[in-house]
């Protein structure tokens, strides 16, 4: 009996679906339950038509993602296929169960699973030793590039079936795709892969037209098909380079091999001739996984703590002998595990190695890591990014040097700048004053600074400009606009982006263009192109550096004769990717660092890094790395439809979208700086289309993976809910909030489950407020009524940042042209003598600024929430300011005393640092003439 299904190959209507990952999954789910219904029902029940023309669709729209993974595989999947069509429906349906189990399990990586027959298959959680098996011989696909018939793809097959061997350390299949469009959706759908094999010859055109799988092919450059195909080979591994630079690329060919690896050596990893070497490019692939598995420290340390030591040197933990000689405190290692002790150690020898001078397995972790998050170098840090921003700074910024920086930047960096003895010139970001936040720096506001200095005669003394991408809310810089225009105005600027919370970004194509790292390269790479060459002839020959107004509204390109890439970039690794507690690292891109920074940079890493770093927190980074370069992109890529799939529950929930709503792009960035004018990342029509298109084009984007919910609806601030509400009552934990917003934080290891519980609980919290709100009084309604209107409609509004007293303007006092930059360093220790301060309330203060004083904050005052300065040491105090503090309904100011006010300067103290300062200016100026002359 035919079971009368056609499965229609040139659509798909199953768009609705966020991404192609949750269209298999749902429609692997769906398929087993229709076929189960099927089962069960008569010929001629009425439903059985629409069962089986459902059945058709999620099979069309299968078809073409199952193609680009090894399981379940081609053969297998045409047989379901022709089971459904032949009507042996309960065959068809007992092997699309078993098949859905398998995918869910993920056992296919490491058992051969009968997808015939009556067992059970096992669950998600494995069993011990199925889970020891995965960890022996972890399982990868490679994808290979070839129009092949079937029963050339079957030998294939069993050629590398018949290559494995028991002693290998991985196991691997095949994945075969016959074009080179369908290369670049296997490369960006299927997580499993880690090598790609490139053969000689092949058509460019995919046979599948599914608009959501062709959207992957967005941004090929046009022309391809004209290529030749004995051409398309190296082309083909640029482009899988540029989209996933972590796997392995091998290319066979027919051509001559000499003249290929001379072109396009640097993209493959090895070039083979032909069938004659195929024994030697599997051994490639194993060894291509093996070099990117192996974690040098991570294996030293665990082989150190095997060893049998005498420990006659510090640390009695080492070993764990103080705990096994205790008789009090042995549920320390009840709880944390012997091996955490018999690894704590603080030899720097017995295979072991010395973070502060690595010449080992210490120093081959940080080359690895250098490679995966494509720096020149990286250094490890146990001391967390606080730290790793003041090395840069130390390493890079001498004294009275000028760095532009947000003001809104984390208080290291504040710190940082006080110990190097910068002037600081303070940049503002654009306000979002309805959620008592900033964004980020434009890109004008950054050229305005550079071009005022250029006007002052001291830019040569701009030595940095240091920004947070991406910031604590998810808004990202467009970091090659930045860096391109920043290098116009000053060739050799510095550039330290704290990446803190952007470690991730290295894992996905679509953020990775935005990473410091990545940019730098492709500048790198740009600068020595003879087209840039003469493209910036022309720019050159347009351009009046005279007309500043015109400098601000066009976009500029540096000389790439004069222009040098200085990039570096901190990652708080612990955060976003897997390292314990205050992992961190710094990542550089610098071309001049041997002439101009690698001495410094060792001494402020000495100066700031501990001579008793903890060996987990390096083990754990090793470890870290390793997960980037083997299964980033696939975490990453979980961790971005947890948080869309967050967003799009709480957006269609009837009774959560009457308390609550997460911010999208065009409530974060200004439609100015959003070329696109995309409004929101996601809709049913266009899928994810906007989301990519807009973090091509746009000055900033939005991290959809930060997904900050506005509150103001519930009449509670933000401090109330996440501590009130979320800790207290549920357990669940958050960092930021601002006055009316929450900000809620995936990461690589959410989960669906931790997802469910989040909505469960906005869920009791709205039903609670709605019970609170049915049992006010009416005069409890007019209270509650006017807090919302205060946290929805009466937004005090966000202050720019004022101004330093001229005591602390340096070179600024006696110059007419006025820039931003002053000296916090002499501020803030001035302030360390009680007799140069005094201290005011926010009402004395009020009256004495109405009545002509300046007053100077001796002080950071930080409010906690927003949690950014207000005030920095040396900053005018303005009204603005204080309408802002007074306006604020939260407890938590750093810098300020409820009891005794402000910590400001007194009149006498600022006099007299003026007239030094003045003093100091005058003379440094004269002497600089006199040289001149």
């Amino acid at each position: 009996m035919n079971a009368g299904v056609s499965f229609d190959k040139s659509k798909n209507s199953l768009s609705r679906h966020r991404s192609v990952w949750e269209m298999r999954s749902e429609s692997w789910i769906g398929l087993v339950d229709d076929l189960s219904r099927l089962v069960a029902l008569p010929p001629d029940h009425p439903e059985r038509q629409s069962r089986l023309t459902h059945i058709g669709e999620l099979i069309a729209a299968l078809a073409p993602i199952e193609s680009y993974w090894a399981f379940p595989g081609g053969r297998v999947f045409a047989d379901l296929c022709s089971w459904i069509e032949r009507g042996e429906l309960a065959r068809a349906h007992q092997t699309a169960r078993r098949i859905h189990r398998v995918l869910v399990a993920r056992t296919y990586r490491h058992e051969a699973s009968s997808l015939e027959g009556d067992g059970e298959l096992p669950s998600q959680i494995e069993t011990e030793s199925e889970r020891q098996a995965q960890l022996s011989r972890p399982y990868f696909e490679v994808l290979i590039v070839d129009e092949m018939s079937a029963s050339e793809e079957a030998a294939l097959r069993r050629r590398v079936q018949r290559k494995r061997h028991a002693e290998d350390e991985f196991i691997f299949d095949i994945v075969i795709v016959p074009s080179f469009e369908d290369a670049l959706i296997a490369t960006l759908v299927n997580f499993n892969l880690q090598a790609v094999v490139i053969r000689h010859g092949f058509p460019f055109r995919s046979i599948y037209s599914d608009d959501m799988l062709r959207r992957f092919l967005d941004g090929v450059q046009d022309g391809i098909e004209t290529i030749p195909e004995f051409e398309r080979g190296p082309l083909l591994g640029r482009q899988i380079a540029r989209l996933r630079p972590e796997l392995d690329l091998y290319l066979v060919t027919d051509m001559k091999v000499e003249d290929i690896a001379a072109t396009a050596g640097e993209v493959f990893k090895r070039i083979f001739f032909g069938e004659e070497d195929h024994v030697e490019l599997y051994g490639a692939i194993m060894q291509g996984v093996g070099e990117r598995y192996h974690t040098p420290f991570f294996d030293a340390l665990r082989d150190y703590a095997k060893q049998p030591t005498g420990v006659f040197h510090a640390l009695p933990l080492a070993r764990g002998k103080a705990i096994l000689n205790s008789s009090w405190i042995g549920d320390l290692s009840q709880f944390y595990g012997m091996n955490l002790f018999m690894a704590e150690t603080s030899a720097t020898s017995g295979g072991l190695d010395s973070l502060l001078d690595p010449v080992g397995p210490l120093k081959i972790a940080q080359e690895h890591a250098a490679r995966a998050f494509g720096a020149r170098r990286t250094y490890f840090a146990t001391n967390g990014t606080s730290t790793c921003n003041k090395i840069v700074v130390q390493a890079l910024v001498r004294p009275d040097d000028i760095v532009l920086v947000d003001r809104n930047c984390h208080k290291s960096h504040h710190y940082g700048l006080v110990l190097a003895g910068a002037q600081v010139a303070y940049l503002d970001s654009y306000p979002l004053d309805q959620y008592s936040m900033y964004g980020a720096v434009p890109i004008r506001h950054i050229k305005q600074q550079l071009l005022s200095f250029k006007r002052a005669g001291t830019l040569d003394r701009v030595r940095m400009v240091l920004l947070t991408n991406c910031t604590f809310d998810g808004i990202v810089y467009d970091v090659e606009r930045v860096m391109l225009e920043c290098l116009a105005i000053k060739p050799d600027l510095v550039f330290l982006w704290d990446e803190a919370w952007f470690a991730f970004a290295r894992c996905h194509p679509v953020y990775r263009p935005r990473t410091a790292m990545a940019t730098a390269a492709r500048l790198a790479e740009m600068f020595k192109d003879p087209a840039y060459a003469k493209h910036y002839e022309e720019f050159s020959a347009s351009v009046d550096w005279d007309d500043e107004e015109a400098l601000l509204e066009r976009r500029l390109i540096p000389d790439p004769d004069k222009v040098r890439i200085r990039a570096y970039a901190t990652h708080s690794t612990h955060k976003t990717l897997t390292a314990l507690r205050q992992g961190s690292m710094i990542h550089v891109w610098d071309q001049d660092f041997r002439d101009k920074a690698e001495e410094a940079f060792h001494e402020a890493y000495m100066t700031h890094t501990s001579t008793s770093p903890n060996y987990q927190i390096l083990a754990s980074l090793d470890v870290g790395r390793r997960q980037v370069e083997l299964e980033g992109y696939e975490l990453v890529q979980r961790q971005l439809e947890l948080a869309m799939n967050l967003r799009d529950q709480v957006q269609a929930h009837p009774l959560l979208k009457r308390y609550f709503r997460f911010l999208a792009v065009g409530d974060l960035v200004p439609l100015q700086h959003r070329e696109s004018g995309v409004e929101s990342y996601f809709n049913e029509d266009t899928g994810w289309n906007n989301f990519e298109l807009a973090w091509r084009t746009d000055e900033f984007a939005l991290d959809p993976t930060r997904a900050t919910l506005a509150i103001g609806a519930t009449g509670l601030d933000g401090d109330t809910f996440k501590n009130k509400e979320l800790m207290d009552k549920y357990g669940i934990q958050i960092n930021k909030t601002s006055r009316n917003t929450v900000l809620f934080m995936t990461n690589i290891g959410s989960t669906r489950s931790a997802v469910a519980y989040l909505i469960e609980v906005l869920v009791k919290i709205a039903r609670d407020l709605d019970r609170r709100a049915a049992d006010m009084s009416s005069i409890e309604r007019r209270i509650h009524a006017k807090k919302v209107r205060s946290l929805t409609l009466e937004h005090p509004p966000l202050p720019d940042f004022s101004s330093f007293h001229r005591a602390f303007r340096g070179d600024n006092l006696a110059s007419n042209t006025q820039t931003r930059n002053g000296d916090i360093r002499s501020a803030f220790f001035l302030s360390y003598d009680d007799s140069n301060c005094e201290y005011v309330n926010m009402m004395e203060a009020s009256r004495a600024i109405q009545a002509g004083r300046e007053l100077v904050s001796a002080l950071f005052v930080i409010p906690y929430p927003p949690g950014f300065p207000i005030l920095v040491p040396g900053q005018v105090i303005s009204m603005e300011i204080l309408q802002f503090m007074s306006a604020l309904d939260v407890h938590e100011i750093h810098g300020y005393r409820p009891d005794l006010g402000f910590r400001i300067f007194s009149e006498e103290a600022l006099a007299r640092t003026e007239e030094r300062t003045l003093a100091k200016t005058t003379v440094i100026q004269a002497q600089q003439e006199a040289m001149q002359s």
